[in-house]
């Protein structure tokens, strides 16, 4: 596999360059800009199964899958159909719809600590509220996060934040008053020293701790043996909630999320991405003593104009349906593995230090010598040969996020070809960097 010689991206420069005049930064989420790897972002066009094609006719196996929904593939034609049953009545009905009954019985029964399920518009939604529901269950008004773990843009979540704050090198944002963060708590993903010290101190006020199971805003970080037993163990002995945000996770490590995966069951969860079968959509769950706090069933206040979309609600309940026929994580395990295995024996073989961590379908390269277990680490990374690495796979045909600090997906639709095909434009990258 060589560099495609027709590799062109002139439409899509002549497009951001129209849309840096009209949009901040010519993007409407900053890691779209391809600013960390100094390169052009991309102008797709069209995207089905595990391909994608931009403005300039291009194509390429996408690793990125619109960020994590796509776990089915693109456009899967199957919950294509159900959208065009679903658009034959309408796009949005702001009242009760059986649809959400549907998809929230399927993720009340797949989640473990889901008794009762709100949906919302999206994962910094579902978070932002999950931060509020916790606090008035508890009474309690400060929340532990951990560095490099992104939960949305809401300013008492903007700390120490991975995502696109770490990709640009954002301390903080302007604009988040001192105040608003002022009973944020923050420590070092996978220590549990450090999550004690801030309990000993501050355990009374503590409402709960909020992180990504496994860390995917930072690059990928699976969580070290023990470490989220010990957060079990830490919130039930003050008192506090464990709250999971598996917006990412969830649905993809395993049907059920990370809490199925690990057998931790938190008190409150988050979901994004894949429950939206590609539409936005997200949610939090929880016991009903808890998700009762919410209104009208309870005094803490939440609402949403498209709240429970039909059309997302329709493609969610399409994607679970395809996620539950049997073999489906069988297949992602296999396939993901196959994929980093081969990339790891690549870029030893080249000389080059890398920490490739995978769990199901979900994964990440970081090129280091440094074992990864917080955003210290993965930012020990060079970032450098990683934008060289990105561009080289890019004009190969292989589309991989635009960040060294963003995991990357595979979906059903990847093809043993396309994991070869993969392998091969890496081979020719890594024998060049």
């Amino acid at each position: 596999m060589t560099s495609q010689t027709a590799f062109k991206t002139t439409q899509s420069e002549e497009i951001f360059s129209t849309a840096q005049k009209l949009m901040p930064g010519g993007v409407n989420s900053p890691v779209r800009a391809f600013k960390s790897i100094n390169g052009q972002p991309i102008v797709f066009d069209k995207v089905e199964g595990s391909r994608a094609w931009d403005v300039d006719g291009n194509e390429y196996i996408d690793y990125v899958g619109t960020w994590g929904p796509a776990i089915c593939g693109h456009a899967h034609p199957e919950v294509i159909n159900a959208l065009h049953e679903a658009l034959n009545k309408g796009t949005s009905f702001g009242t009760p719809s059986v649809q959400e009954n549907l998809l929230a019985e399927m993720v009340i029964n797949a989640v473990p600590s889901i008794e009762m399920v709100r949906f919302v518009n999206s994962g910094t939604e579902a978070c932002m509220t999950a931060l509020r529901v916790m606090r008035a269950y508890t009474g309690r008004d400060k929340i532990v996060k951990f560095q490099g773990n992104y939960h949305g843009h809401a300013d008492m979540l903007l700390v120490q934040a991975g995502s696109g704050v770490a990709t640009l090198g954002l301390p903080d944002s302007p604009g988040v008053p001192k105040s608003t963060t002022s009973s944020t708590l923050t420590a070092p993903y996978n220590d549990l020293e450090a999550v004690k010290k801030l309990f000993e101190e501050h355990g009374n006020d503590i409402a709960g701790i909020m992180l990504e199971p496994v860390v995917g805003n930072s690059g990928f970080i699976a969580p070290d043996a023990g470490f989220l037993e010990g957060l079990r163990e830490i919130t039930k002995e003050y008192g506090a909630l464990l709250a999971f945000d598996e917006v990412m996770t969830g649905f993809r490590i395993a049907y059920g999320g990370a809490q199925e995966r690990f057998g931790i069951t938190p008190d409150v969860t988050t979901l994004g991405k894949i429950i939206g079968g590609g539409l936005p959509v997200g949610a939090l769950g929880a016991s009903k003593e808890i998700m009762e706090m919410i209104a009208p069933a309870g005094p803490m206040y939440q609402s949403g104009t498209l709240s429970g979309n039909p059309l997302a609600m329709t493609a969610g309940i399409k994607t679970l349906e395809l996620l539950q026929r049997p073999g489906v994580y069988e297949q992602l395990e296999q396939r993901t593995q196959k994929l980093t295995n081969g990339l790891k024996e690549i870029a030893q073989k080249h000389g080059h230090a890398v920490q490739i961590g995978q769990i199901s379908a979900m994964f990440g390269v970081f090129f280091t010598d440094r074992p990864i277990h917080n955003f210290d680490d993965a930012k020990t990374s060079d970032v450098d040969k990683f934008a060289r690495y990105h561009r080289g796979m890019l004009e190969r045909g292989i589309y991989l996020a635009p960040s060294q600090f963003e995991a990357a997906f595979t979906s059903l639709a990847h093809s043993e070809e396309d994991i070869d095909k993969t392998l091969e434009a890496a081979e020719e990258v890594m024998a060049s960097l």
